[in-house]
């Protein structure tokens, strides 16, 4: 039977040492060694029966894949070292956690459904466009919000060369100049929402995600963190 192969940053990540990007850059910083030869490229695959080192540390095995919501509090970012010595939400997680990485982000101002998990390649999966995977947030808009604003939300925006596919947009309730309103995406661009809104001329005061593809926030409290099953992309 021929050997099972893999290329080295999709082991490292699926070993939930990493994702697979950090593993690239880890290889590229001379931090990876196979049978004794340190890597300076992330092209080179790996077997079972190779010796893989990261940081003079032999890497472990494939582990189950386990996943976590988290309640992220306003004030953190979703980073395990941030240069300006903000504090993140990987200092605030019980320290019986293994270690873990974040699908996806919430920003500094941002609250919400957090999903954890300790492979790498699964939070890829769940990141990627081509899944699909609907995110859903709570948000308070100030600012004049009207149908044609979400109409055209509703056929997608592009916003300084950026393409925004359609989201789905549910107005719950009114406030004055105030908005609640449901917001739903399939691709999770960098900061999307707020760059919608701004684009509009509306302000984004509170911001919540509820739920990330089938994954939902629920009645988890603040700063409160749970395991919960893996449903998807399990091999």
């Amino acid at each position: 039977m021929t050997e099972k192969k893999e290329r080295i940053a999709k082991k490292m990540a699926d070993a939930g040492l990493c994702s697979r990007r950090e593993a690239e850059r880890w290889i590229v910083a001379g931090r990876v060694q196979v049978n004794g030869k340190k890597l300076d490229t992330p092209a080179c695959v790996v077997g079972e029966n190779d010796e893989v080192l990261v940081d003079n540390k032999p890497l472990k095995n494939k582990e189950k894949t386990r996943v976590w919501i988290y309640y992220k509090p306003v004030g953190l970012v979703t980073t395990y070292h941030d240069p300006q010595g903000r504090p993140t939400v990987f200092e605030k997680l019980p320290k019986a956690m293994p270690r873990v990485i974040s699908v996806g982000r919430l920003d500094l101002n941002s609250e919400g459904l957090l999903l954890l998990t300790n492979n790498g390649e699964w939070a890829r999966k769940m990141e990627l466009p081509s899944s699909h995977l609907e995110r859903t947030y709570r948000v308070k808009v100030h600012g004049k919000l009207t149908g044609e604003v979400l109409s055209r939300i509703a056929k997608g925006v592009k916003i300084d060369g950026i393409q925004y596919a359609p989201a789905r947009v549910l107005v719950e309730k009114k406030q004055g100049t105030n908005t609640w309103i449901q917001m739903t995406l399939t691709e999770g661009k960098n900061r999307e929402i707020r760059r919608l809104m701004a684009f509009f001329g509306l302000e984004v005061a509170k911001l919540f995600r509820i739920s990330y593809g089938p994954y939902e926030l629920g009645n988890l409290k603040l700063g409160e963190v749970k395991e919960v099953p893996c449903v998807l992309f399990q091999e």
